[in-house]
């Protein structure tokens, strides 16, 4: 599909806009997005509401950590940029990839009761869909190899893993 507003260039963006209970699609490239401004989602957020997507995750997060912050005797911090789980608390901000890392034990079942899953499985970018979805293959057919080793189904694993093997290959 062609972007709507240069008309020569694929569209990469799907905006759908809902002002005065009117429905507005847009088709765009990432350039007429860009200058369109449709891409700025963060500068259209007021961070001081209290309504802020933060806001609200670290709301979420203090209700249901509330019985496990009472046995915690020590401050749980990043190891990779020292950010403590209060200042994120606080802020609703990693301080890096890595907080993700640390601070799993405490944002996972926030994440899988807010959103249903903690791995995702919605939509992919067109552009690198195939090396994620082979990926996410590769990852769950690792997993079933390893239990199918652990039961003694050795015709199933060498099944598993010649299914590795030729995703691998198709690369």
């Amino acid at each position: 599909m062609l972007c709507e507003k240069c008309k020569k260039n694929e569209a990469a963006y799907h905006i759908t806009k809902i002002v005065d209970n009117s429905k507005q699609e847009l088709n765009l490239c990432e350039k007429c997005a860009k200058d369109l401004g449709e891409l700025n989602f963060m500068g259209n957020l007021d961070m001081s509401s209290p309504f802020s997507f933060q806001n609200i995750i670290c709301g979420i997060m203090e209700y249901i950590n509330q019985p496990n912050e009472i046995q915690k005797s020590y401050e749980l911090s990043c190891t990779n940029c020292g950010t403590t789980y209060s200042e994120f608390k606080k802020t609703g901000y990693f301080g890096c990839s890595e907080c993700y890392s640390s601070f799993a034990c405490d944002i996972e079942p926030v994440i899988k009761r807010v959103q249903g899953n903690v791995r995702h499985i919605g939509k992919i970018p067109k552009r690198q869909g195939i090396n994620i979805i082979n990926k996410n293959e590769i990852h769950e057919l690792k997993t079933k190899l390893q239990k199918a080793i652990e039961r003694e189904e050795y015709e199933i694993a060498a099944e598993i893993r010649d299914k590795i093997k030729k995703i691998q290959s198709d690369k």
